[in-house]
């Protein structure tokens, strides 16, 4: 693993399928040789976390969720979003591709900030969750969906895989559309420790199936509880994950010693 980095890397965590980085991300990025990663899946800042409240579990709580998460303005925002993606785009083999999730707080500078990094959205994924918190305020919609874009880097010679065959057989012989619809993350995949925004496991299994062979290797910049990694270790993938929550770091370490025991 160590070939990819220009300098020894050290890991908080690592096994056959498994690394995991303590530090924060831009470190890292600097410290990955270009065009090293096969595919990368993001789950960035939202920036929604603020004096609002929300329901979970039946009960009214805030929805601050971390400091990393506090709401900053437009501009500050875009130029974050620009910056990672930018690294994205250097670290990324030309036929690799780059998965980002995001609520409507983000996704729309996520998706501008794209096209004006060079990559080309393929898809704009719908996550509709089955099973939503109630809109408390009753004065919008209840927000039931997240939308995962799929993108390319926006050059001729780049040939991105998309397995889909396998998708359509999971769909009983149908194209796969768009829209995914799933429940929330199962309390059992929270058993070791929670994140504020812990996606499915179902979500990014299929993501990496989708778009990875085995042996490739795959970057979260933003793993968090370290479900891409559960993925990329059930499938046979190679999973690199930072994350500068140590808190985090240590969800994911438990949660990928009991899938090793399986």
């Amino acid at each position: 693993m160590q070939s990819i980095f220009k300098k020894k890397q050290t890991f908080a965590y690592e096994s056959e399928l498994a690394y995991l980085i303590h530090d924060d991300v831009f470190n890292v990025f600097r410290n990955i040789k270009s065009k090293s990663i096969d595919m990368i899946f993001a789950d960035p800042p939202y920036f929604l976390s603020g004096d609002g409240i929300t329901v979970h579990s039946g009960k009214m709580v805030s929805v601050k969720k971390a400091d990393w998460d506090e709401k900053i303005d437009v501009k500050a925002k875009h130029k974050f979003n620009k910056k990672w993606i930018r690294y994205c785009k250097r670290i990324l083999k030309d036929n690799g591709t780059i998965w980002i999730s995001g609520t409507l707080h983000n996704i729309y500078s996520v998706g501008m900030a794209l096209e004006e990094e060079g990559f080309k959205i393929l898809n704009n994924i719908t996550w509709q969750k089955t099973n939503p918190p109630p809109n408390i305020s009753c004065r919008t919609f209840t927000h039931s969906t997240e939308s995962i874009l799929w993108a390319k880097k926006d050059i001729k010679k780049a040939k991105h895989r998309f397995n889909y065959q396998l998708m359509k057989e999971y769909n009983n012989n149908k194209q796969m559309k768009d829209v995914w619809p799933t429940s929330l993350t199962k309390k059992s995949e929270k058993r070791h420790g929670k994140h504020p925004t812990q996606k499915p496991l179902e979500i990014l299994r299929r993501i990496i199936e989708a778009s990875t062979q085995e042996g490739d290797i795959i970057l979260d910049p933003f793993s968090g509880s370290g479900t891409t990694g559960i993925a990329c270790i059930n499938n046979g993938r190679i999973f690199i994950g930072v994350d500068n929550v140590y808190d985090y770091i240590e969800i994911s370490k438990n949660r990928f010693l009991e899938e090793y025991k399986k």
